[in-house]
């Protein structure tokens, strides 16, 4: 039998391209000229136009394409009349996110709109506490909370962020009503551990105090870090929890955010406020096409979108590490707001912010925003290039600033 010839070695030809990236968060999107207020704005509290920002706590990248393409299924439809929150599709949506993100269940019943978070906790303080009463918040603080406090007639109690006995004896004081927590925190990133959560709410039930919990940043925990909603801790008391899909979606300017009340009696309450006094029984349409969008399709972008963020963290703690080793400064444990504590280098915050703002010509937000002078808020939200130009500024403002010399 004749043997066959061997096959011929095939022709060497280029290597095939990579398989493009599922989501592109490297490419800038020029947001200026949108009345973005990160970008557009910059003048109103810096002083000066035409900064780069790295300000306030939203993203440059756009948001799923999932959500996307359901907002225009939405706009095409043509129709923008009166809606209903109050209805299967979002409840059930929020339903999924919470058991197959947070491992937690969440009776639809309890679940309640606002048009925004802060909304939500400056009912709930009218709801649990008088005028004059004391409303507990650990610092350094999102600037939100000390303004909401006072315009609604509250006393705020300022806690330091692991001061357990402070935060014992504020709690225990007779005219204390609310405690006002932020789960992951803002500024820090801090994600509160089982134990901390428990530790809480004993506290809060030994004393009396309801609790809201502020959980717009939770949905950007990294590992081995695990966000832990108050509702698995708050058990039959005065609590709820309020949060949106916007931080981690990017879509604040939808409007629209959501609540969970433990207690059918203040959720009522709060529902006739909602509807009869303040006429908010109407959504943003948008804003509950989106949420339902990004909590039933948009888990593979935010994935993608956390890994992003994660490299950018490490970019800048790599960078401050090679020039100001002293600073020992790590990523925080959620969030896309590096939040660096420049103490040790002994700095002027007036000087530097004016080399950021006048030689560097960036936004960067001083710690003292939120109570904390000598730090900075670094918003790394951003493609990665934008990042880089941020934390590079920074880097040569200090250095003028702390005679350091090296690469």
């Amino acid at each position: 039998m004749t043997p066959h010839p061997a096959p011929a070695a095939p022709t060497p030809g280029p290597a095939p391209a990579p398989a493009p990236a599922p989501y592109d968060f490297d490419t800038p999107v020029d947001r200026r000229g949108t009345w973005c207020t990160q970008w557009d704005y910059v003048q109103d509290r810096f002083g000066v136009p035409d900064l780069l920002p790295f300000t306030i706590s939203d993203m440059d990248f756009e948001t799923a394409p999932e959500v996307l393409a359901a907002l225009r299924r939405r706009l095409d439809h043509g129709v923008l009349g009166y809606s209903r929150w109050r209805q299967d599709d979002f409840l059930s949506a929020i339903v999924h996110w919470y058991a197959s993100r947070h491992d937690t269940d969440v009776d639809p019943e309890s679940v309640v709109y606002a048009p925004s978070v802060v909304y939500q906790v400056s009912r709930l303080l009218h709801l649990w506490s008088r005028p004059g009463d004391g409303v507990v918040a650990h610092t350094p603080m999102y600037d939100a909370f000390p303004k909401t406090v006072a315009a609604n007639g509250r006393r705020l109690l300022e806690c330091p962020l692991d001061d357990w006995a402070e935060l014992e004896r504020l709690l225990a004081l007779p005219d204390t009503a609310v405690l006002l927590l932020c789960s992951p925190h803002n500024p820090t990133g801090r994600v509160w551990s089982a134990g901390e959560l428990d530790r809480m709410a004993r506290l809060c039930a030994r004393h009396g105090v309801a609790v809201v919990s502020d959980e717009i940043h939770s949905d950007l925990a990294y590992a081995p870090h695990v966000h832990r909603p108050w509702a698995r801790h708050g058990g039959n008391g005065r609590w709820a929890v309020v949060t949106s899909a916007s931080k981690s979606f990017n879509i604040p300017a939808l409007t629209g955010s959501y609540g969970i009340i433990g207690d059918p009696d203040s959720r009522d309450a709060y529902l006739r406020h909602l509807k009869d006094a303040d006429g908010l029984s109407s959504p943003a349409v948008l804003s509950l096409v989106g949420h339902i969008a990004a909590y039933r399709e948009g888990a593979p972008w935010l994935d993608a979108l956390r890994e992003y963020l994660a490299d950018n963290l490490a970019m800048v703690a790599d960078r401050l590490g090679e020039a100001f080793p002293r600073l020992g400064w790590q990523p925080p444990q959620a969030g896309y707001l590096a939040w660096i504590d420049l103490r040790p280098l002994g700095i002027d915050d007036r000087e530097l912010q004016r080399e950021l703002v006048e030689t560097e010509k960036v936004a960067v937000m001083p710690g003292a925003a939120y109570g904390s002078p000598g730090l900075v808020r670094l918003n790394v939200g951003c493609p990665r290039s934008k990042a880089r130009a941020g934390v590079e500024a920074l880097v040569r403002a200090l250095r003028r600033l702390d005679g350091t010399q090296g690469s």
